[in-house]
């Protein structure tokens, strides 16, 4: 077993912890094995090739770090693929809590133009076990019912507590 070794530092960028940075560099592992790896130094961390990389932040004081840069926030179509799928039972209490009765989820699809894409939203709201947030039914009944994409986010949220 060979020591590790830090062979190469490509860039530095700051995180938003102050002295973390995220390292892209080349290092020789316990195996011997060499590889370009991303690598997250911590100033308390004393494992592995983390005190040579800090060893090498002291020693290159003017390699330039770049700054952090947040991330963009998610859009309102990103948070909502982060929602939980909800189980029949979780959308159902959820619809029931929001006074939204399923016999009425029920008429919503029966007033569909008649043909497969009813057919086939029937079958979803009495087969399917569980619902995802963006799945074309629920954007489609919601739509039947009134109800804009932020009731439904909200009803979506209180019925995965359920």
């Amino acid at each position: 077993m060979t020591s590790m070794s830090l062979n190469m530092v490509y860039a530095v960028r700051a995180t938003q912890e102050a002295d973390v940075y995220n390292i892209r560099c080349n290092i020789t592992d316990y195996l011997g094995a060499s590889y370009d790896t991303d690598y997250c130094s911590r100033p308390d961390d004393t494992v592995g090739v983390n005190p040579l990389i800090r060893q090498w932040l002291l020693d290159n004081s003017g390699f330039q770090i770049e700054p952090y840069i947040p991330p963009d926030p998610p859009t309102e179509d990103e948070l909502r693929q982060r929602m939980p799928s909800l189980t029949a039972r979780q959308f159902r209490l959820g619809l029931v809590n929001a006074d939204i009765s399923p016999s009425t989820v029920t008429a919503a699809i029966a007033g569909m133009p008649a043909g497969s894409e009813q057919d086939k939203a029937q079958i979803e709201w009495e087969y399917a076990t569980t619902f995802n947030r963006l799945h074309p039914l629920i954007g489609t009944v919601g739509t039947a019912l009134g109800l804009s994409d932020t009731q439904i986010d909200a009803l979506w949220v209180a019925a995965a507590a359920l």
